[in-house]
């Protein structure tokens, strides 16, 4: 029996104080559209989210999360039983150093915030991939292939899918988008104007090319 897929999606949150947070503007779509095809392909799947307002696919097991700790914890839980991993989720890079356990109160003055950096949990799981096959995810405001090549081969993956930011600065909310496909290979396929949903069957056609187990 062929082992799961797993695939993570929407944002995280990194919570400021218990009111406020530090997020971005994915909605999940992506990772939950893999999630759904990988499901109507007959494969297992556990769906890693982060906060989104979407219902999981049925017969797709979800894992909810809310910060990239979180999501760290949950991913390298499943990861060891797991053929292929699928990073679609937008993983905050940064997390308040110091969260507080009561509403920061407005003083007439401006307030700094002193960040530290999130673990990266795709590199961590490209240096332990044990023979699993590894996708990861780019949005790059320039230099689209230079670096979505370079997160390739510096997080050891199988393929990466890179895209630009949208019009009007939209990142994840276009309907149809355009991304550039490069696998460990070197083969590079500029995919246009496509849906999500025609999108995650792309993705896994390639994925399953690369034999996952």
């Amino acid at each position: 029996m062929k082992r799961p897929v797993l695939v993570t999606a929407g944002p995280t949150r990194e919570k400021i104080d218990p009111i406020r947070f530090i997020s971005n503007y994915s909605t999940g779509t992506f990772g939950y559209e893999i999630a759904r095809e990988a499901k109507a392909r007959g494969r297992g799947v556990i769906l890693i989210s982060g906060p989104t307002c979407l219902e999981a696919p049925r017969g797709v097991r979800r894992i909810s999360v809310e910060s990239a700790l979180e999501m760290k914890q949950a991913v390298e839980k499943e990861f060891k039983n797991c053929g292929c991993v699928i990073m679609a989720a937008a993983v905050s890079d940064w997390r308040v150093k110091t969260q507080v356990s009561t509403k920061i109160k407005r003083r007439g003055k401006g307030k700094v915030l002193e960040l530290v950096e999130n673990p990266d949990i795709l590199a961590g799981l490209g240096r332990h991939k044990a023979g699993k096959i590894l996708v990861g995810f780019a949005l790059e405001t320039g230099d689209l292939e230079k670096n979505a090549a370079k997160k390739l081969k510096t997080k050891h993956l199988d393929l990466i899918v890179a895209n630009r930011l949208g019009k009007k600065g939209r990142a994840f909310s276009d309907n149809k988008t355009s991304v550039l496909m490069i696998d460990k290979f070197g083969n590079k396929r500029a995919i246009n104007n496509k849906t999500k949903k025609e999108l995650a069957k792309i993705i896994l056609d390639k994925a399953l090319s690369l034999n996952i187990g």
